[in-house]
């Protein structure tokens, strides 16, 4: 283990305060599900979803919002919205507008929505209501670019404080071909989300890479990988500020999962929440130690998100 991820242990007592809650998507039932962090008090709240996979929650406006793959070859994809309860729910971005909406984040401080768009092979953000959306990267186009797995974008997270996005593009299954990129929030002045130049690849050569999550307190890149074992299967983690760079401290904390693919950190109570698509969810320290399962056979499972 490098130096960057020397960090105060911390106690994993489960304060009242910080128990917190979780909401995870059931891919193959279109459900949306709350659970205690100690997976207890499970709720559907949510019915009817068209293949739900990203999730995000604005825990000030008690909010969640969706993504909706939709069923790829038709371009249906949606993001909604509802209350924590599941009432009061819309649609934000209507279908035809993003192709195959995968993670979603949530940037509050300056009211944005980021989003990949897997066969739609771009990177896009919106406002909280939907409105003003844009196409932040565009990896390919045409129906002949779309059957290239190695420009579907999937995963993303957001620095705000370096005005950086990052995201996945996960390759064929199990081609080792998966990678992760990093670029500016605004596309660079006289450049388009086709040509601009300040595309970075962070991270190549891995099997899988879907969701991510960035841990800004200590400046570390988490994501999930759905490949085979050895380095598929897994929750990886790396800093993300130079020296290090193009995968040299790339960490693997958490292995055995049945294809990875949801992942939220608490990092003020040092632990992780993953989902995999055998239907379990599973929590750990952030070094991945303590890993214990909180429920199974759920389905198959896609985007996690804490409160």
């Amino acid at each position: 283990m490098t130096d960057a991820f020397v960090t105060k242990p911390k106690p994993l007592v489960e304060r009242k305060d910080a128990i917190g809650r979780l909401f995870f998507l059931e891919l193959s039932g279109g459900r949306i599900h709350s659970v205690s962090t100690d997976g207890t008090d499970q709720r559907v709240i949510v019915t009817g979803c068209n293949l739900p996979d990203g999730i995000v929650v604005d825990a000030a406006a008690g909010h969640i919002y969706w993504t909706n793959m939709g069923v790829p070859k038709v371009n249906d994809g949606s993001i909604e919205r509802a209350d924590f309860d599941g009432g009061n729910r819309k649609v934000i971005v209507p279908e035809g507008v993003t192709h195959t909406p995968k993670q979603l984040h949530l940037e509050k401080r300056t009211g944005k929505l980021y989003w990949c768009d897997r066969e739609g092979m771009r990177v896009m953000r919106a406002n909280l209501d939907g409105t003003h959306v844009e196409t932040l990267v565009q990896a390919g186009e045409g129906e002949n670019d779309s059957q290239d797995a190695t420009k579907w974008c999937v995963g993303i997270t957001v620095d705000p404080k370096h005005g950086q996005i990052y995201w996945t593009q996960k390759g064929p299954d199990n081609a080792g071909l998966g990678r992760i990129f990093r670029a500016g929030l605004e596309i660079p002045k006289g450049e388009t989300a086709n040509n601009r130049s300040d595309i970075e690849v962070w991270f190549d050569d891995l099997p899988e890479p879907i969701d991510l999550e960035l841990d800004l307190e200590n400046r570390v890149l988490y994501w999930t990988d759905r490949g085979d074992p050895p380095l598929g299967n897994t929750v990886n983690r790396a800093p993300i500020d130079p020296p290090t760079r193009n995968g040299r401290a790339q960490e693997i904390v958490l292995g055995s999962l049945m294809e990875g693919i949801g992942i939220a950190v608490d990092v003020a109570d040092d632990r992780m929440f993953v989902t995999d698509l055998g239907g379990s969810i599973y929590s750990a320290r952030l070094d991945g130690s303590e890993k214990r399962m909180l429920l199974y056979a759920q389905g198959n499972l896609a985007g996690i998100a804490f409160a």
